[in-house]
């Protein structure tokens, strides 16, 4: 007999996963980089040359660097944030977590108990959701449109919520290639957010994962880089160039906040070998590893877009974004994306429904698409069987007037 351990469960917690059991053959879903990407040969010597020179240090925890991670490694992101993000900072105002994700769990950590109030973007990274959820926030959603956050609709917002005697926690945006849209805020409305911003007192969480992923290498300054005040927290990863699986991220933030988050990162540590391996890699390849990657990722991207227009035809709506790995794809009325989404699944085409993406009232017509890591041929023909799919669940598209001949 089994023990029962659910008696002994908080309310709180979730429901048992499934079983993992492999990718599905047909995988949109997921922040999966391409694995040919991955310079696997470089990787293997410089984490050899580091353990060469300072392996005996694994006898320590934090490598004589102490709990803010590996030294040359928050070195390295210093300068990083510079070149690529214009925010002057050091090694010593940077922590290393398992990942942006461990980032985001710090900050809501220190910022948010339940029934507290946080400002989004309507349409955003589905796992700030689900934290957010979890955390009993309330979540006070601001619509984006082809540029990103309507800074109208953010001023409405907090005025709303001042008249009501609410002061956000904080605002929450990913501005520089959003997820899911793409889209990367202006120079004009990033200075205007931190105009209200600091009209409400209203501090910024900057999430920048995949703000390197830019296909021409040119953005707009980092909100942390804009501001002298203080106020902004930037979290960041080497998830989405180097590789998810190492887990590495970095929150930049003044030390009367960044202080507070390596007290409460009690996990004596985040992986070693993967900071060492970075730190020795990163300061003679990241640029050109960079570039390299962006120019197959956007490949890719068109990739998607060709088999989309051939298969769907004029039956969906999207705009070719500026970088990252993610398509927004809106499906005509009456597709619900959460049904497709099942049905496809179902038959091995994992897609991304708009609900756990958005909390727009039009949610239920848009599919988030990963094109990242699948090769060519199974980007197209994962979009050929999506759209045959749909068209035996809804309708559409109407497959005979699309299919190029």
């Amino acid at each position: 007999m089994t023990f029962d351990f659910t008696p002994l469960l908080p309310a709180h917690v979730p429901d048992p996963a499934p079983r993992w059991t492999g990718f599905p053959e047909y995988n949109f879903v997921g922040g999966h980089i391409d694995d040919a990407t991955v310079p696997v040969d470089d990787l293997r010597a410089a984490v050899d040359r580091a353990l060469a020179r300072e392996g005996a240090d694994l006898a320590t925890y934090g490598l004589q660097s102490g709990p803010q991670g590996y030294r040359p490694c928050r070195e390295f992101v210093a300068r990083k944030l510079k070149t690529y993000c214009g925010i002057e900072t050091s090694a010593d105002d940077i922590l290393l977590t398992s990942g942006s994700l461990q980032g985001m769990d710090l900050v809501n950590r220190l910022l948010l108990q339940e029934g507290d109030t946080v400002i989004v973007e309507e349409s955003n990274y589905g796992g700030a959701f689900t934290k957010l959820r979890a955390l009993g926030v309330n979540m006070v959603a601001v619509p984006l449109d082809e540029h990103g956050m309507r800074m109208d609709a953010l001023a409405a917002a907090l005025d709303d919520l001042a008249a009501r005697g609410i002061r956000p926690k904080y605002i929450y945006a990913i501005i520089t290639v959003h997820n899911p849209t793409g889209t990367i805020l202006p120079l004009d409305r990033r200075q205007r957010m931190l105009e209200l911003a600091r009209q409400h007192g209203v501090p910024i969480f900057e999430d920048e994962c995949y703000s390197d992923i830019v296909w021409s290498n040119e953005r707009p300054p980092a909100l942390r880089a804009l501001d002298d005040s203080g106020m902004v927290i930037h979290i960041g990863t080497f998830s989405k160039t180097v590789g998810p699986a190492l887990r590495v991220g970095y929150i930049n933030a003044d030390w009367p906040v960044l202080g507070r988050l390596v007290a409460m990162k009690s996990d004596a540590g985040s992986g070693a070998l993967e900071q060492m391996m970075l730190a020795e890699y990163c300061p003679d390849h990241f640029d050109a590893h960079v570039r390299r990657c962006n120019g197959m990722l956007e490949g890719k991207l068109d990739t998607l877009i060709e088999a989309l227009d051939e298969h769907f035809g004029t039956s969906i709506e999207y705009r070719k974004p500026p970088g990252g790995i993610f398509l927004w794809v809106k499906l005509p009325e009456g597709v619900g994306t959460a049904r497709l989404a099942a049905v496809a699944g179902a038959q091995g085409v994992a897609v991304n429904p708009g609900p756990e993406w958005s909390l727009g009232a039009d949610a239920d017509n848009w599919i988030r698409l990963c094109f990242a890591n699948p090769p060519l041929e199974t980007l197209r023909a994962g979009v050929a069987k999506l759209a045959t799919i749909c068209h035996e669940e809804f309708g559409v598209p109407e497959i005979s007037g699309n299919v190029k001949r």
